[in-house]
Order: C-alpha cells, then structure tokens, then sequence
C-alpha cells in the first residue's frame, strides 16, 4: 500500500498536496484499490467556490459511484483532463496522472485538520 510521507490524507480517502494555497487532491491507493477498476470520474464544479466537505464529483468504478468531497474550501481552478479518455490513471498512477482537481484554497488554516501520512494509515489499518 503505498501512502507518501509528504502528502496530507483525508477520512474520505482523498490526498492532498499543498503548494503555497493551491492544494492538488486526488484519491489514494487504498480508495482506488477498493473501488476497483475506475471507468470515469466526473467533475462539474470547476470554477466553483466550494466549502470543505462540499461534493466536488464523483469517481465511478465497474461496481460503484462514490462521491468526492473538498478537503478545504475554495475554487476549483483545474481539473485532470487525462481522466476524461483515461479513467483508469485514477487506478495505474494514483498519486501522479491519476490527480483529480487543484484547488485554490481560500482558509488555509484548514490544512490543520488534515492527516499525516501516519493518522491515515491508522485509519486504514496499514
């Protein structure tokens, strides 16, 4: 199972990686590896503003649909094209091509309630 050090999780199996207030969020390994085999993953909220835990899309996977929540406020400033002819990156590539959305975060004292790469694994039993 693999769960970078230097990346912050959530209790939704979403990763985040903070450069300055623009945050990259995806889903992690564990999430991918339950889901199974993705076949699209939809986001309608671009160029929204949102509030943290807020729908932001959605990942469907041969057996499943699960929502995508916002792991800190703000506007949706990008999201991963790739994924809109190659779904399966969410699977194959997790934590690079497989990213969902950036995010230009409005309250960045939220990354406080993040977890750390050890508070995740906990949460999943790795």
């Amino acid at each position: 199972m693999n769960i970078p050090a230097e990346l912050k999780y959530t209790k939704d199996h979403e990763w985040v990686k903070i450069d300055g207030d623009i945050v990259t969020v995806g889903i992690t390994d564990f999430a991918q590896s339950e889901l199974g085999d993705i076949v699209y993953v939809e986001v309608e909220t671009l160029d929204e503003t949102l509030d943290v835990e807020e729908v932001f899309g959605t990942v469907e996977a041969v057996k499943t649909v699960s929502d995508l929540f916002l792991p800190v406020s703000g506007e949706i400033i990008e999201f991963n094209e790739l994924l809109e002819d190659e779904p399966e990156k969410v699977n194959s590539d997790p934590y690079g091509e497989g990213w969902m959305v950036k995010i230009k975060c409005t309250n960045t004292s939220e990354f406080d309630n993040l977890l750390s790469a050890d508070d995740y694994k906990a949460i999943i039993g790795a």
